[in-house]
Parts: C-alpha cells; sequence; structure tokens
C-alpha cells in the first residue's frame, strides 16, 4: 500500500468521526485548543490580568505596618485571641477603635489572621490582595453584565472590554493603600459586597426584563450585601445608592414587556423607597443635630461650609490622581492641603463647583446615548456623598476612591472603545475599526503606566524606611510624612549612638515640628528619643507643644503624644518631669469638650504618677461618661472605686459593664472583679459588724 493510499484512508476516517473535540470511550480523538482559541477565551484573559496584578502587589508584601494600622491592629490587645472561643472572636469583632459601629467583620478578619500566623504582616497583606483580586472579578462580571446586549451569551468583544475595565481599575496606582494598608482591608472588604450586590441587582434586574422574575434576587442582592458591608465599613450603605443610579441609567424602572410596551415596574420604585429614601431621611434626621452642633466641629481645623467647599477641589484632584496619577500626586499623606475659605480663596473652588455641576449635566445629556458613560460618572460622584460632604472626616485620602475608581473606569474605557451605547437594554455599537484600533493603543499605554507605577510604589512599600523615605520625597510640606520618615530613623537607630540612623533623628524630626500644620507627635519624639539615649532635653521642645497644645483643640495626634509621653515614664523608661507632663495635659484640657482618651490618659497619670487619688477618679468617671459603650472605662472606674471604697460607684459601672458583656466577650475582665467585688463586700460587712 502507498503512502498516498493511507493518507487517503487516514482522511476519509477522520472526516466520518465526529466533530466534538472529545469522543467518550476507547477511541477518542482528542484536540487540544490551539494558543488563538486560548486567547479568545475570555477567562483566559481575566486569569492573566488577575496574575499580572498579584505580581505587582507581591513587590510590597515584606513591608511592616504603618500608620493606623498601629492603633487598629498592633496596639489593639483583644485582637489577639489565644483560642477560636465564641467569647474571644465577639470581643475581638467589636474592638476596632476606628468608628462607633466598630466594623466587626473586618477586626474579626484580622483576628483571624493574628491566630492563624501572629502578629505578621505579610499574611494580612496576602489576604487583603485575594480580596482585590476578587473585587476585579466581579467588576469584570458586572460590567459584562450591563455591556451585554444578550446577558446570558456576551460576544467576545463585551468581554474584552470588561476585562479591560476591570485590569484597569486593578493596577490604579489610587487604589493601592486598599490594598497593601492593611487597616483599608475595611474598605476594599466592604466593596467586596457592596460588587456582589451590585451584580446580584443587574442579575435580578435582567430577569425581571425577560420573564418579570428576578424580584427576590433584586431585594436580597441589596439587603443582604449591605447588611454585610456595613459589617466591614460604613461606605457599604451607598449600595442602595448605587443600584438606584443603576436603574436610572440603565434599566429605567423597566420591567417585562406585556403589549410591545416595557411598563415601569412599581416593585422596583416600592423598593428603594423602602431601602433608600426612607433610610436616607431617617439617617439625616439623626446625624443632622450633631452636625449643626460647634462642638462637632471644633477638633477639625474647618467648618461644614469651609470643608464643603474643600472638598469640591478634592474630588477634582481624586479625579486627576486616577487617571493622570504621578508619584507626587499619590502621596498617601494630604495634610498640607489648603482648605478652602471662601469661593475665591483659592479660585479653583469655584471653578471646581462649577466643574461638579457640569459633571452632573454631562452625566444626564449622555444618558440616553451613552448610559455607561452617565453610570460611571455618576458611581464615581456618589461614592463621595458619605466621605467628602458634611460628615467631619478627615478631608482626604487615597483609598476613598476605591469604588470611585471603578466608576471612572467604567466611563472611559467604555467610551473609548465605543461600547458605552450598548447595555442591558440593548443598543448598537457605532465605533469604526480604525477608532477602537486608536482606543485599544491609548488604553495599553495607559495600563501600562498605571501598572508600573502602581509596581513602583509597591516596591518602596516593600521596607518601612524605604517607604518612609518615598513619601517624605513625594511630599515634601507634608508634616505627618517628614514626622514619618523621623520616626522610622528612630525606630532603626534602635537607640544605639553608633547607629548610622542615629544621627539623623534629631534634624528630621525639628524639621517635621516647624512645618505648617505639625502636630506636637515632632516634638514628643524628640523627647521621646532624647530621654532613651539618656540625653539633654530641650526646654524649646515642651514649650513648642504647649504653645500648640494652647493653640487649638487636641488632635488624635496630639492625645497620641502626649499619653506616650505619660506611658513612658509611668513605665521607668523615660525619666520625665511630672510637673511637664502635667503642663500638656492642662493645655490639651483647656479646649471645651474633651475626648474620653485624653480624660483617660491623665487619669492614669494622676492615679499611678501624681497619687492624686481624688483627681484621678474624677476623671477617669468623665471618660466612662463620655464613651459608655466602651468597657476598658469602666474596668478602671471600678477598680478605682474598690480601691476608694465607693461601693456606689462599684455597682453602677458594675451592672455597665454587664449589659455590654454580649456573647460573654467581657467575661476574661469580668470574673476576676467579680471575684474583688465580693471580697470587698464581705470586708465592708465585716467591718459594720459590731
Amino acid at each position: 500500500m502507498s503512502w498516498c493510499t493511507c493518507a487517503l484512508r487516514f482522511r476519509t476516517l477522520q472526516r466520518s468521526l465526529p466533530n466534538d473535540r472529545t469522543v467518550s470511550g476507547k477511541h477518542s480523538l482528542m484536540r487540544l485548543p490551539t494558543l488563538r482559541q486560548i486567547g479568545a477565551l475570555p477567562a483566559a484573559w481575566m486569569a492573566l490580568a488577575v496574575i499580572a496584578t498579584a505580581m505587582i502587589y507581591v513587590l510590597g508584601l515584606p513591608g511592616a505596618f504603618t500608620f493606623d494600622d498601629f492603633p487598629n491592629i498592633v496596639d489593639n490587645t483583644d485582637l489577639r485571641v489565644a483560642h477560636a472561643s465564641v467569647p474571644s472572636l465577639i470581643s475581638a469583632a467589636l474592638s476596632s477603635p476606628s468608628s462607633d459601629f466598630k466594623r466587626p467583620l473586618a477586626s474579626l478578619s484580622f483576628a483571624l489572621n493574628i491566630l492563624a500566623t501572629g502578629m505578621n504582616p505579610v499574611p494580612m497583606k496576602i489576604t487583603n490582595i485575594v480580596i482585590h483580586l476578587l473585587n476585579g472579578v466581579f467588576v469584570f462580571l458586572l460590567t459584562r453584565r450591563l455591556l451585554a446586549r444578550n446577558p446570558l451569551q456576551p460576544d467576545l468583544h463585551e468581554s474584552r472590554t470588561a476585562i479591560l475595565v476591570s485590569v484597569a481599575w486593578m493596577v490604579l496606582p489610587i487604589n493601592l493603600t486598599a490594598v497593601l494598608y492593611v487597616v483599608q482591608r475595611m474598605e476594599s472588604l466592604a466593596n467586596l459586597f457592596v460588587l456582589l450586590g451590585l451584580y446580584g441587582y443587574t442579575v435580578g434586574r435582567q430577569r425581571m426584563l425577560r420573564s418579570g422574575d428576578g424580584r427576590l434576587t433584586v431585594t436580597m442582592s441589596l439587603v443582604a450585601c449591605t447588611a454585610f458591608g456595613l459589617l466591614a465599613k460604613e461606605t457599604a450603605v451607598l449600595t442602595p445608592l448605587y443600584a438606584f443610579l443603576l436603574e436610572i441609567f440603565v434599566f429605567r424602572w423597566q420591567t417585562a414587556a406585556t403589549g410591545g410596551r416595557l411598563p415601569r415596574s412599581r416593585f422596583v420604585i416600592a423598593l428603594f423607597i423602602v431601602i433608600l429614601i426612607i433610610p436616607g431621611i431617617a439617617g439625616a434626621m439623626w446625624i443632622g443635630p450633631a452636625l449643626l452642633r460647634a462642638s462637632t466641629w471644633a477638633p477639625r481645623e474647618f467648618t461644614m461650609s469651609t470643608r464643603l467647599m474643600s472638598e469640591a477641589r478634592i474630588v477634582f484632584d481624586y479625579l486627576a490622581w486616577t487617571i493622570f496619577p504621578s508619584p507626587g500626586s499619590l502621596s498617601f499623606y494630604h495634610d498640607d492641603f489648603r482648605i478652602s475659605t471662601g469661593l475665591l480663596a483659592p479660585v479653583t473652588t469655584l471653578i471646581s463647583i462649577a466643574g461638579l455641576v457640569s459633571l452632573v449635566a454631562a452625566a444626564v445629556l449622555v444618558r440616553k446615548r451613552a448610559p455607561l458613560v452617565g453610570l460611571g460618572i455618576a458611581w464615581m460622584l456618589a461614592c463621595h456623598t458619605l466621605t467628602g460632604t458634611v460628615i467631619p472626616l478627615e478631608l482626604i485620602y487615597e483609598h476613598r476612591n476605591y469604588f470611585a475608581s471603578m466608576g471612572v473606569m467604567l466611563a472611559l474605557v467604555t467610551a473609548l472603545r465605543g461600547r458605552a451605547m450598548t447595555t442591558a437594554a440593548g443598543s448598537s455599537d457605532v465605533t469604526s475599526p480604525r477608532s477602537r484600533g486608536v482606543a485599544n493603543v491609548i488604553l495599553a499605554l495607559a495600563i501600562f503606566y498605571w501598572a508600573a507605577l502602581t509596581a513602583f510604589t509597591a516596591y518602596r512599600w516593600s521596607t518601612p524606611v524605604g517607604l518612609a523615605e518615598e513619601l517624605a520625597i513625594r511630599n515634601p510640606h507634608s508634616p505627618r510624612a517628614q514626622y514619618e520618615l523621623g520616626r522610622m530613623y528612630v525606630i532603626g537607630s534602635q537607640y544605639e549612638p553608633s547607629s548610622p540612623f542615629t544621627p539623623l533623628v534629631s534634624g528630621q524630626l525639628e524639621r517635621a515640628a516647624v512645618l505648617p500644620g505639625a502636630s506636637t507627635l515632632p516634638e514628643q519624639a524628640l523627647i521621646f528619643f532624647a530621654a532613651r539615649m539618656h540625653r539633654p532635653i530641650k526646654d524649646a521642645w515642651w514649650d513648642s507643644m504647649v504653645a500648640k497644645l494652647h493653640a487649638k483643640s487636641p488632635t488624635i495626634e496630639d492625645e497620641s503624644a502626649i499619653t506616650s509621653l505619660s506611658s513612658c515614664s509611668l513605665s521607668g523608661t523615660c525619666a520625665l518631669p511630672a510637673d511637664r507632663i502635667v503642663q500638656l495635659y492642662l493645655a490639651a484640657l483647656a479646649h471645651p469638650n474633651p475626648r474620653a482618651r485624653l480624660l483617660a490618659g491623665y487619669a492614669d497619670f494622676a492615679w499611678r504618677g501624681l497619687h492624686d487619688t481624688p483627681l484621678a477618679f474624677r476623671l477617669s468617671k468623665a471618660a466612662s461618661a463620655k464613651e459608655p459603650r466602651e468597657p476598658a472605662y469602666h474596668i478602671t472606674v471600678i477598680r478605682e472605686a474598690l480601691a476608694l471604697g465607693d461601693h456606689a460607684a462599684v455597682a453602677e459601672h458594675m451592672t455597665a459593664l454587664e449589659a455590654l458583656n454580649v456573647g460573654g466577650r467581657l467575661e476574661n475582665s469580668l470574673a476576676p472583679l467579680r471575684i474583688q467585688v465580693e471580697e470587698n463586700s464581705e470586708g465592708a460587712k465585716e467591718l459594720d459588724e459590731p
């Protein structure tokens, strides 16, 4: 038989077999997909995007804890659970000092990290990266659903556009702090539930458009995901607002067609009245009176009006930092920002307000022609309604753009790719292949730049001193950035005269101390370092602290500075004059409405350092009255009351403490106190007997 005959018979046999890639049975014919076929699979591209993003963020894994990681995680002893018992986990979940709502889900996740691997930032950062990648996947799934003319079978171009939105968002430099800044797991975890809720809402609404079903999916997606998101951070409360905007720009209140028309869904309208309008009014009535009190704004350098004017500029800064980021703009610390004091002070205030009005108008104008562009703009603006309006939070944080930047990428990518007109409601793509090619080049260059800047910044986050030096270079006028570099030099010196960091400490901290708006932390660090090194402490450092404390209400940083010095003195680590520490406390307490933390710090120093027990007891009771839901203050009052024989105070605060013992979370503290109270009562009875 010739080779030609063999080849002919083989081709005949091949044609007689089914075209499936696999045929069951002994004589299966396997056809492996080609590289081109693999490249056409959206899942393959999405997997590649996830891997690439992970590789970028892995560069920052060796880094340490920073800034707010310390009060929330490192110094939060309740997170250090020894075993996974219900009381200890409840105590950990309710231990966050960041918010009155305690953010229990995020705190619990930190506790589980510590239980598994100890107080190690690397596993915590790995957890954050995983959450970020999951969010990226949900951004892809949500965007593809919104783009697809047929949600059950999106085409390749729709899938690729969704991947571009996702990968652009995942590598944005402005989102780095929500990933490598450990405590901001609160933000990324909350937004995981936000994205899950919006995806579920979209799936349910598309079912309603097709068949009228999906009401349960719509309702549960918003209610359940908002509830779980709130357990991570309050920003999840905006989920119904995001869905409301999704309804306005995409679904437009429509339901399944009847008689050739799409009627409005009364169910959807009623749903938003229940989950958005009514809670919004109730929330405004709840927080409104406090916002109108002058004492609410006293600790801040801005009023409600100056904050609103400033935030108009900040939102445009955020937008610029998202699309056109630079190392100088993304400096982590933004405490050198100039607050707006009038519409023309600076003039960019009025320009920014006009710009915000223009953005709102643009979103409305493109609502029908390019709904996803309008939706992206609306989502970006809506994201800042909580942290960028009337609540007296600090003005600027990059992680506040975690969801807002997704809206920016949705508008930008879909506009450039020509898919902004294609939504779940259905319409066509009108861009030419040439213009699409230009858009793809622009997006490719932008994504490459964003990824490169994120990778560089992640690398700088890999060492504490390297990060501090990088941030000090990025913002030489930031008091926090300059102080943090000095603090890193202190830590690096290990209080050894021969350390190369030791000569750098004083100069760096003194530069930080004189910057406009600097807190008392630089002077505190100078005093602390000099005391630990057994060097003379300059009177100028103490005087500077007192002057700053007299000048304005103490900030949380100022309180940390004072309590740090008093704790160092009480522990015997620092030989500090007691009269100087008292001077600091009196200067801070001279302002109205002092916080409980400051009162408790002075109470501790008065009790153990000054041995002035009446003063200490008064301050401790004032602290517990200021924050009655903080168990530590009640415990201190009980212990001091037992020592002073004040049985009424013991009974009052034991009752308050028992009420806070949810799930037995305070049992480890309550058990010995009950024994002490009982012994004290028996001793009192014996003394009363004749």
